[in-house]
């Protein structure tokens, strides 16, 4: 008996730590990010940093025993390189994004993503029109953000011209570059070492593109090899060192705990990023921006509980609606991998 007590509360606290460590990860990542990129100013060089940090990190685990990935082979490359082309420009965009504007114009974007998504379902994959609860839900997301926008006294044509092109590049990516990766066959380890991998090949490809490698050089020539300061440092290097933690953290607690519990801890972080982006520093929405993001927030609340409660009557669905729930409930990993706009941690997304 005290064996058995011993074995349930041993577990107990191996799977509160993990939920901890991946709230402390996901919350905290999106901050991490900006400030980074605040510290750092080649977002460019900073994901390739990020890149290797998360495929250097999968591969020494790996084979140290500690986790299994799928091999890298030349010809599964040719096939996932489509889907690492569209991850990077996602993270690209995701990244001058948080460069140019604060965390909370990020979070309101970011929830943007199931309102486009569920128009390029209905419009482009013929999947069915939402239903009322979603289709309100919906609306209360684009009210949330609508209403951030007109009152955003940060607005620059810059900043929202990333957003856009986020908004894009995501949508994309989960509307279309999830499914062809899937048909792979990869397990979600591989899917994290072949993203991270073949975008740091394509990095220095962007660097010669968007002219960065210029200002590298300069400042380096400038600052006569001291061209990143202490805190520059840390806060680069911490977000690398998050970027692979909540990889751990997010797949492991994706086990250690169900579906519906997962989501109410990803809400929950999105609360925990809003109060420590207002509490650390000046770079937020007013009181009023504040509202309409917590709108937009609830609005996602409302929406992942529309699809969950599709996906609860299996039997009274036709095939196209449970394709389309199992697309919401697949991976639960989307959220910290576009807040931490860095390391591809998730094989699915969740809206």
């Amino acid at each position: 008996m005290s064996s058995t007590r011993f074995d349930s509360s041993k577990q107990y606290y191996a799977t509160s730590s993990l939920v901890v460590g991946y709230a402390l990860c996901s919350s905290l990542l999106a901050v991490i990010n900006k400030i980074a990129i605040t510290q750092f100013n080649y977002p460019g060089l900073l994901t390739a940093l990020q890149y290797l940090t998360s495929a250097l990190g999968v591969w020494v685990l790996g084979k140290l025993g500690f986790l299994h990935h799928d091999p890298f082979t030349l010809e599964i490359a040719k096939k996932f390189l489509p889907a690492a082309l569209v991850f990077y420009l996602a993270i690209f965009t995701n990244t001058n994004l948080l460069r140019h504007a604060n965390v909370d114009t990020f979070i309101v974007f970011r929830s943007l993503t199931p309102l486009l998504v569920a128009i390029a379902d209905t419009t482009f994959r013929k999947q069915p029109c939402p239903s009322k609860l979603t289709f309100m839900s919906l609306l209360i997301i684009l009210g949330g953000a609508v209403g951030y926008v007109a009152t955003d006294s940060a607005f620059t044509l810059t900043a929202y011209s990333w957003a856009f092109a986020y908004l894009v590049t995501i949508t994309s990516e989960m509307v279309y570059i999830k499914h062809m990766v899937t048909n792979l066959g990869l397990n979600t380890w591989g899917f994290v070492f072949y993203n991270n991998l073949l975008s740091l090949m394509m990095a220095p490809v962007f660097w010669v593109l968007t002219g960065e490698y210029a200002d590298v050089f300069a400042a380096m020539r400038s600052a006569s090899g001291n061209w990143m300061d202490s805190s520059a440092l840390f806060a680069v290097s911490l977000s690398c060192v998050f970027g692979l933690l909540i990889s751990f953290f997010g797949f492991a607690a994706r086990k250690a705990i169900s579906a519906t519990a997962f989501t109410v801890t990803g809400v929950v972080n999105k609360f925990l990023t809003v109060a420590i982006n207002v509490l650390i520093w000046d770079k937020h929405a007013s009181p009023f921006g504040l509202v309409c993001l917590l709108l937009t927030i609830v609005g996602g609340v409302l929406y992942q509980q529309s699809v969950t409660g599709a996906g609860s009557a299996p039997s009274q669905r036709d095939p196209a609606v449970s394709k389309q729930t199992d697309g919401e409930n697949d991976g639960d990993f989307d959220d910290e991998n576009q807040a931490k706009g860095i390391s591809g941690t998730s094989k699915c997304a969740k809206f």
